[in-house]
């Protein structure tokens, strides 16, 4: 089994949960966090921008794209938990153990690229709801959520688990405001369960496939993987086998919790956009702000616009401090280079503030959603690029030990694997062509 030669990944917070003693539900408690951490990955404002063109162009039907991309995420980020207590390494770190130096170069970039697009997306959504709830011009409300570095520097300085509670909240929020939205909607029971079921039509229809390879662009991140192979590493558990397979099975725990709470979220935002626009003859609501606008018409509920900006502002807020922490963790995992949580922050943010300035000065604020769907599709395409590695790592006994997936595992990541790189390999035919 591989033994780590690097220094801990994020180590102000290494190890630094303690596990206590005795009854299953406070080691329960002690283990749940990093699942809801990565699931703000799942309900960012690019999910938002693709249901919401999902729901309101074909109704339920992509709830099974919605599903399918949920359970494939589980797997992976299951898979991740399983790296990171076996090795001790998070999959920045153990690319660099196995690979060359041209290739995890290749791969740090590759990541990099799809930190940007996801910071891209949360940047737009946080400046969106600022301009919908309090009428701030985009491009201040963009300016505005770069500073929120400030909020993360504090966070890190008073512990993991304060940073855990925040995000747990916030994932609260916005749960709350939808499970209101669901009550104004009214959407039919049987008409969602159908959309669970998955149907060809997808595959059939282009127009259809490009919106639900968003999805799962948008459901499945890149960089969360990278992620959550460091953040288990949070809990101090001991390091003889039977605490490792403890912590593995308290991780996957609270990942499958926390991904379902995900699957939620993501269905509630397309089941919305479904019965309030599709089903009332508004097909072609293709904008955040659009449906900011026609949902308490719709609706006929006052509140409902403003619930959906503060799940909207909540969803940003959120998921911009775990991309951050993705972004110390794989610059320190591929180059071995150690900034200040706050200067990696400033660099990601510029990087996503100047094509988004350009962008809306060039193009006008109507091009944001677009711009919000096209950098899911990037998060799509770079997926292969961190499955395959997590894959390849977890297959192998020599690395992983006794702790090496089981067949079925196997067989289940290598299949998700085979069809994550198909469904980008078409989506890069079709835009070539």
């Amino acid at each position: 089994m591989s033994v780590s030669p690097h220094l801990p990944s994020l180590p102000e917070v290494h190890r630094s949960v303690p596990i206590p003693a005795g009854k299953w539900w406070r080691k329960f408690l002690a283990y749940a966090g990093p699942g809801y951490l990565v699931s703000v990955g799942y309900m960012d404002p690019g999910n938002w921008a693709t249901d919401i063109a999902g729901g309101s162009q074909f109704g339920y039907r992509l709830l099974s794209v919605i599903f399918l991309s949920n359970l494939m995420a589980i797997v992976l980020q299951s898979l991740c938990v399983r790296l990171g207590v076996a090795t001790g390494l998070d999959l920045a770190q153990m690319c660099r153990e196995r690979f060359g130096k041209k290739v995890n170069f290749a791969l740090w970039a590759i990541c990099e690229i799809a930190i940007v697009a996801c910071d891209l997306a949360e940047l737009l959504g946080s400046a969106i709801a600022l301009q919908l709830l309090f009428h701030i011009p985009l491009m201040w409300g963009i300016c505005l959520t770069a500073l929120d570095v400030l909020l993360l520097m504090s966070l890190m300085n008073k512990g993991f688990r304060k940073m855990e509670a925040l995000m747990i909240t916030l994932i609260s929020t916005i749960g709350i405001c939808f499970i209101a939205q669901l009550c104004f909607a009214r959407p039919s029971l049987t008409a969602v369960i159908q959309g669970y079921v998955p149907s060809l039509e997808i595959l059939a229809k282009p127009e259809m496939l490009y919106v639900a390879v968003g999805i799962l662009g948008a459901t499945v991140m890149p960089h969360n993987l990278y992620l959550h192979s460091s953040i288990v590493q949070t809990r101090s558990w001991a390091k003889d086998p039977a605490q490792r397979s403890e912590a593995i099975k308290y991780g996957v725990i609270d990942t499958v919790i926390a991904l379902f709470f995900a699957l939620g979220i993501n269905s509630a935002i397309l089941i919305v956009a479904a019965a309030a626009f599709h089903a009332n003859g508004h097909q072609q609501v293709g904008s955040i702000e659009t449906a900011y606008q026609l949902l308490s018409p719709v609706l006929g509920v006052s509140m409902a616009s403003t619930l959906f900006a503060l799940a909207l502002l909540a969803a940003g807020q959120s998921s911009t401090l775990t991309a951050t922490l993705a972004g110390q963790i794989v610059m320190e995992g591929f180059l071995q280079i150690k900034l200040k949580p706050w200067l990696r922050r400033l660099m990601t943010r510029m990087l996503a503030v100047i094509p988004a300035l350009l962008v809306i000065g060039y193009c006008g604020e109507q091009q944001v959603t677009s711009l919000i769907i096209f950098s899911q599709v990037v998060l799509s395409l770079q997926l292969p690029f961190a499955v395959i590695p997590l894959v390849m790592f977890t297959s192998d006994p020599k690395i992983m030990g006794e702790f090496v997936s089981p067949r079925w595992l196997k067989t289940a990541a290598w299949s998700i694997a085979a069809v994550i790189v198909s469904v980008n390999g078409w989506l890069l035919w079709r835009t070539i062509t």
